[in-house]
């Protein structure tokens, strides 16, 4: 008992520095891009002074710059809102919400990735909807840091008394056991998935083997029995 209190604590400890991590890295994020493109489209404005009127090419040229910051800027805050929680996911289900990501991701990484679904998902109720796409964000979070993969794969299928999401990808392997026994970011993402699902009553499953890239397996009740599952 000693033991697993101490290991909890421990868990504890890792996870709220995981959290203090996440927290600095949007900080920096938000500081780094969308600060300095808010800056600099104050800067383009400021310029825009009654003499610039004179000069029409070079009035459209500044405004054309400031278009594009304030483009980039909606595109970052975009991202950070879909990271965060997707309105999405809200209001039209999960299905959406996770082309919506993975249509980002694949111009962000260059990864091509594929969904098949079954679309009675989205019937699920919010808090299991939510459950997925978090664990499905943390998986495809791993494959554009460590994967090196080139195509991923995901599935929502529906069996006797489970909807299961399955995300397979092509990339590097790595040691499942080692990385819950290590101490990191790695683990602690690999728990968090476990924890989540667990909190629904379902369960968490990753397999990873040299030349065959991972398997990210989540299950979940679906709450109605249905002929031919399993």
């Amino acid at each position: 008992m000693r033991l697993s209190e101490q290991q909890l604590r421990q868990l504890s400890h890792e996870i709220l520095l995981a959290q203090e991590e996440e927290r600095k890295r949007i900080s920096r994020e938000l500081h780094d891009t969308v600060l300095q493109s808010l800056v600099g489209i104050n800067i383009h404005l400021a310029s825009l002074t009654p003499k610039t009127a004179d000069n029409p090419r070079s009035l459209q040229r500044k405004i054309k710059q400031t278009q594009r910051l304030v483009e980039k800027s909606l595109a970052m805050v975009h991202r950070f809102a879909v990271d965060l929680r997707p309105t999405v996911l809200d209001d039209l289900g999960l299905i959406p919400a996770l082309q919506t990501f993975m249509k980002d991701f694949m111009a962000r990484t260059g990864v091509r990735a594929r969904l098949t679904a079954y679309t009675a998902v989205n019937e699920l109720p919010i808090a299991m909807r939510a459950v997925l796409y978090r664990v499905a964000l943390e998986a495809f979070n791993n494959i554009a840091i460590h994967a090196q993969a080139s195509a991923v794969e995901v599935e929502i299928k529906k069996l006797r008394e489970w909807i299961r999401l399955t995300i397979k990808d092509d990339g590097k392997s790595f040691d499942v056991k080692r990385v819950l026994l290590t101490k990191g970011t790695g683990r602690l993402g690999l728990l968090g998935m476990r924890e989540r699902l667990e909190m629904v009553g379902g369960s968490f499953e990753v397999k990873s083997a040299p030349g065959k890239g991972t398997i990210v397996t989540a299950k979940i009740p679906s709450g109605k029995p249905a002929r031919g599952g399993r």
